[in-house]
């Protein structure tokens, strides 16, 4: 048996059960969990904004582990190797968007850790074609974070066409923000942050941003517009729809707005003005397996991981709650499952495991 973090329903907390310890079909790959991050996304599946949910499941997609056993017919893995696991679990692998390698798309599409179980456990199991390794010399605790917020940040600036030079604008820089102002920066971008109020601006200058705009002191916009005739792209990292729509007024001509995060209020646009500049926006959901891997890559050879705080288990449902509130521990900083040692593996293997 393993202990384990369950969502038992919409508006209900999560709950601490002993589950037994999965064992892996064909296709199939079991991964002893090093590290799982605390997403946004976990609370809202508490919340009930997810109707496709299946509960009870397991939450959590930010995951690294090492390789414990694999099912009948998997070569493309073994174990002891070092890999992780992100928001997509599965899907059909066989119409137009995954034979093209956009996965994301597919229409059948399994999400981890709202209908499959996730990483909020000692084990996970994994389908073998969404297991992705580790690249040599990458933290795998740091790293859990780059699975999901690592991923939608980097994938976001390239379905927004980000290129050396351009002026990025992030809104919010917590998780998702943060890493996107650090991947902007390595990729030769000017970058602004902005923010609700000053409180982040030190952290978000650290990082390497030019200019912090404070929403509640002065017009995200027309700042924008005053910084060299504004933004070529503007990432909203903040789960807020109009925290985004303030910013159009500050899309230089031919720019973009992607969303990465969003609000149950609707995107309200200008239409005129985005006629008249050619102005489009997008959106980006996490990414596809070759997306991790790039993402990955790029983290490995630029040195980007993010500051993580490690919990237990036991505290996660206190995490949750008071990510909900609003607290956070430390600015930009990510929190990440940890557990007493997993228990042994009701079959044998080779792999010499570490603990959870």
């Amino acid at each position: 048996m393993m202990r384990a973090a369950v969502a038992v329903g919409a508006g209900a907390p999560l709950s601490l059960q002993d589950l037994e310890v999965p064992e892996p079909g064909p296709g199939e790959v079991l991964v002893k969990v090093t590290a799982c991050g605390v997403c946004f996304t976990d609370l809202n599946l508490l919340r009930g904004h997810y109707p496709f949910a299946r509960f009870p499941v397991v939450p959590g997609h930010e995951i690294t582990g090492v390789v414990a056993a694999v099912g009948p017919g998997v070569t493309f893995t073994e174990v002891g190797a070092a890999v992780g696991g992100q928001f997509l679990y599965d899907s059909c692998g066989h119409c137009d968007y995954c034979v093209r390698g956009d996965q994301i798309l597919c229409p059948r599409k399994v999400i981890t850790g709202i209908v499959a179980d996730g990483g909020y456990a000692p084990y996970v199991l994994m389908k073998a074609g969404f297991v992705t390794p580790l690249p040599d010399g990458l933290d795998p605790v740091a790293a859990a974070p780059l699975m999901c917020a690592g991923l939608t940040a980097f994938n976001g600036l390239r379905q927004g066409g980000i290129r050396a030079g351009s002026r990025v604008a992030v809104v919010g820089a917590g998780g998702v923000g943060a890493l996107a102002v650090r991947y902007a920066v390595a990729m030769g971008a000017r970058v602004a942050v902005i923010g609700r109020s000053r409180r982040g601006e030190d952290a978000a200058k650290a990082l390497g941003a030019e200019l912090f705009v404070a929403a509640q002191e002065s017009d995200p916009a027309k700042a924008l517009k005053e910084w060299d005739g504004g933004a070529d792209l503007v990432l909203n990292a903040s789960p807020s729809t109009e925290a985004a729509t303030a910013t159009l007024g500050g899309l230089a001509p031919d720019g973009t707005l992607m969303l990465c995060g969003y609000g149950p209020e609707p995107l309200v646009l200008p239409t005129q003005p985005m006629i008249l500049n050619r102005l489009r926006v997008g959106a980006s959901p996490s990414g596809s397996p070759h997306d991790l891997r790039d993402t990955l890559a790029f983290s490995a050879s630029h040195d980007i991981l993010p500051d993580v705080t490690r919990i237990g288990l036991d505290e996660a449902p206190a995490v949750l709650e008071a990510i909900g509130r609003g607290h956070r521990s430390r600015p930009q900083r990510h929190r990440l499952l940890t557990a007493p040692p997993s228990p042994a593996l009701p079959w044998s293997t080779s792999c010499p495991l570490t603990s959870f």
